[in-house]
């Protein structure tokens, strides 16, 4: 699916551009084009800070989120590359702890592009590779890399890293990683390198065998939730102990339980790593410095905010598969505390809504459909059709700030289905992630 990237700087919107007219414009898998990119430019994956690698269905860009607070909280600067970006894609590259600035982003790009000459390399490739770049030429601790789709075949795979990690599985991107989750589970393990650790939550038993087989054939060791380590939630703490050491942390700013779960992931790939030293006092900080957009945000006073009824919140999170909108539906719960609440929804057309609703709509008084701009989506009026089948009295409006005016009673509003909604409800909030 095209990235859809855009820039208000004209020298990176230059270089996305040229780059959109490049590649290939579809989804590809496969290590063989990023490692000849990378290899003209001298391969700067080899020489970047210490890697911590995370994959996941759903969860790991929380983890990352986790990882990068507890490592910054230790007095150490960290690189991140995450995707997708919500509002500007300078979200997707941290280095040392800031944004990328624009003039580098455009001059890196530029760089990699002039390389890229006959590779057809994806959209996600080439910014895989200026990330890399960014990240060998600027000192820090730690790099932590997300993946972007899979794992095994991800243009992210080539790094060395110090630990692995596999946050939360479900279905998603089938089409890509199979039909069954023990093929999803194999794919995910494919960033799995020799005698490095690869912590990982708990699974269904044959999920969790799949992973070890995958492990096992490059010699590296998994480290479980439930026999390596251990977390327990309670009503305002997270317990995490494992052979000889537990912390107790308060529950995560982040909303939502499986945020504890999330955070027990991070510091159990902390506590597993040998790289850089990160005291206890950082791993409890954690828990309070983390930010993650988009993920049950409560948006702060804004445009969007202040066209709901006075006493209502305006909530966030992208929520895009069936196993992600599950968590989301536990919060929701949690916040509503018996008011009613208005699900505003908007999906991808490649997106099992039926699976997402089966979660929210038991919890919503009622629904607005939303069309999510410049992608391909489900119709809203087909889906608040969709939605009236779950029980849900539903309609449909031509956007959010539309859907925002006809909520009619206070409570909770919930905006969800789509990270690429979610970034624009946030621009549209005047609340860009910085």
């Amino acid at each position: 699916m095209p990235d859809h990237a855009i820039s208000t700087h004209p020298a990176v919107q230059a270089q996305l551009d040229r780059l959109a007219r490049l590649s290939p414009g579809v989804d590809t898998l496969g290590l063989d084009r990023i490692a000849r990119l990378l290899a003209r430019l001298g391969d700067p994956h080899l020489s970047m800070p210490p890697v911590f690698h995370v994959a996941g269905t759903n969860g790991k860009g929380s983890t990352c989120a986790f990882l990068r607070a507890a490592i910054e909280a230790a007095g150490h600067s960290v690189h991140v590359y995450s995707s997708p970006h919500l509002v500007r894609f300078n979200e997707r590259i941290r280095l040392a702890g800031q944004l990328i600035e624009d003039e580098l982003l455009a001059a890196l790009l530029a760089e990699v592009l002039d390389h890229a000459d006959g590779i057809d390399a994806s959209f996600f490739e080439v910014t895989t590779a200026a990330a890399f770049l960014a990240f060998a030429r600027t000192p820090a601790a730690a790099t932590i890399v997300e993946v972007g789709l899979g794992g095994r075949l991800d243009a992210t795979n080539l790094v060395v890293p110090a630990v692995t990690g596999i946050a939360a599985l479900g279905y998603d991107h089938q089409q890509f990683l199979g039909t069954r989750l023990t093929d999803i589970a194999a794919e995910k393990a494919g960033i799995a390198k020799p005698n490095v650790p690869v912590v990982t939550m708990d699974y269904p038993a044959p999920v969790t065998a799949r992973i070890a087989e995958i492990a096992a054939a490059v010699s590296a060791p998994v480290l479980a939730r439930g026999s390596a380590w251990f977390s327990e939630t309670a009503r305002t703490t997270m317990r995490y102990h494992d052979a000889g050491f537990a912390v107790v942390t308060r529950r995560p700013r982040l909303v939502g339980a499986h945020q504890s779960r999330n955070l027990a992931l991070a510091v159990a790939m902390l506590r597993h790593q040998g790289a850089l030293s990160v005291p206890e006092a950082a791993l409890r900080a954690a828990a309070d410095w983390a930010s993650w957009p988009a993920r049950m945000q409560r948006l702060s006073e804004g445009p969007l905010v202040r066209l709901l009824p006075t006493g209502s919140e305006l909530w966030l999170d992208g929520a895009h598969n069936p196993s992600a909108a599950a968590p989301v539906a536990r919060a929701l719960r949690t916040i509503a505390q018996g008011r009613p609440v208005t699900l505003i929804l908007g999906m991808l057309a490649n997106k099992d809504a039926a699976g997402v609703l089966r979660h929210l709509a038991p919890g919503a008084h009622s629904l607005i459909a939303v069309p999510i701009p410049g992608h391909e989506h489900h119709v809203p009026a087909k889906l608040a059709e969709l939605a009236e089948q779950f029980g849900v009295p539903a309609t449909f409006a031509p956007d959010v700030a539309t859907a925002l005016q006809r909520v009619e009673r206070p409570g909770p509003v919930l905006v969800a289905g789509s990270l690429y909604l979610a970034g624009s409800v946030l621009a549209a909030n005047d609340e860009a992630p910085d």
